[in-house]
C-alpha cells in the first residue's frame, strides 16, 4: 500500500512529509534545491527512498533515540552513504539500542556527528540551529531554520521539534530518562521563538509557536 506524501506550503524550505509506522510519525524530507535531509525515518527504508525521487540524501536527523524515529536510520545511511546526526546524549541508544519502554526496539544505527545546542547544521545552504530540549528524552533536540537560510526568503520560519512539542500539548516525560523539569526549561527555549514559526513536530498535526504560546506555553511554562 502506497504512503501518502504532504507538501507543506509557506515555510522558508520545501517540506514534505509521511505518516510511517505502529506510532504513526511523522517523517519529513526536507529540502532547498541544492541539499536534502530526512528527519526521524521511522520505517521502511524502501518507501522513503521512493519519497526521495532523484534527490540525493545529504543528511539523515534523528531527533531522539525513540525506535519509532530511528528505525529506519541504518537502512538509509547504508544505501545512501548519508551522516546520521544526533546528540550526544541519545547517540548511544541510537547505536545500541536498550532498555525499557520506546528505547530496547531500536534498530541499530552508527552516529556520524554528534551536536549540541548552538551547533549547526548545514544541508544545501540552509543552516538550522540546533537546540538542545531535554524532557522527553535526555538528549532530545531541535532544528531551527530562519528564511535568510532557505529558497523561498518570503517563506516561514521553521521549527522541527521532534517529541518535545505538539500541537496542543508536549512529548511524555515518563519514560525512562524523562524529566519533566527538564522539558519545563525546553520549552522555555522554544518559547523565544518567533510566533510565525512553523512547528513539524514528530507526531499528529503541524502548528505554530503562535498558536502553542495560548496552549502548551501558556500550561506548561516555567513561570518567571
Amino acid at each position: 500500500m502506497a504512503t501518502d506524501i504532504y507538501e507543506v506550503s509557506g515555510l522558508c524550505v520545501d517540506v514534505r512529509y509521511m505518516v510511517m509506522g505502529v506510532l504513526a510519525n511523522n517523517v519529513y524530507l526536507v529540502s532547498d534545491g541544492e541539499g536534502t535531509f530526512v528527519v526521524d525515518p521511522s520505517c521502511d527504508a524502501e518507501k522513503i527512498l521512493a519519497a526521495l525521487g532523484d534527490a540525493r540524501l545529504d543528511a539523515i536527523v534523528l531527533t531522539h533515540g525513540h525506535f519509532d524515529h530511528t528505525g529506519a536510520a541504518a537502512a538509509r545511511r547504508r544505501a545512501t552513504g548519508a551522516p546520521v546526526i544526533a546528540s550526544a546524549l541519545d547517540a548511544p541508544q541510537i547505536e545500541n539500542p536498550s532498555g525499557v519502554d520506546l528505547a530496547s526496539r531500536g534498530v541499530p544505527c552508527p552516529v556520524d556527528r554528534i551536536v549540541a545546542q548552538g551547533d549547526i547544521v548545514e544541508v544545501g545552504s540552509m543552516k538550522w540551529k540546533v537546540i538542545d530540549t531535554p524532557g522527553h528524552t535526555p538528549g532530545s533536540l531541535c532544528l531551527f531554520n530562519i528564511p535568510q537560510f532557505g529558497n523561498h526568503p518570503e517563506g516561514l520560519p521553521v521549527l522541527i521539534s521532534g517529541d518535545t512539542l505538539f500541537a496542543g500539548t508536549i512529548g511524555r516525560t515518563d519514560f525512562e530518562g524523562g524529566s519533566m523539569a527538564d522539558m519545563r526549561a525546553s520549552l522555555k527555549k522554544l518559547a523565544a521563538l518567533p510566533d510565525d514559526t512553523a512547528v513539524l513536530p514528530g507526531h499528529n498535526s503541524l502548528t505554530t509557536i503562535g498558536a502553542e504560546r495560548r496552549r502548551v506555553f501558556a500550561l506548561y511554562g516555567d513561570p518567571e
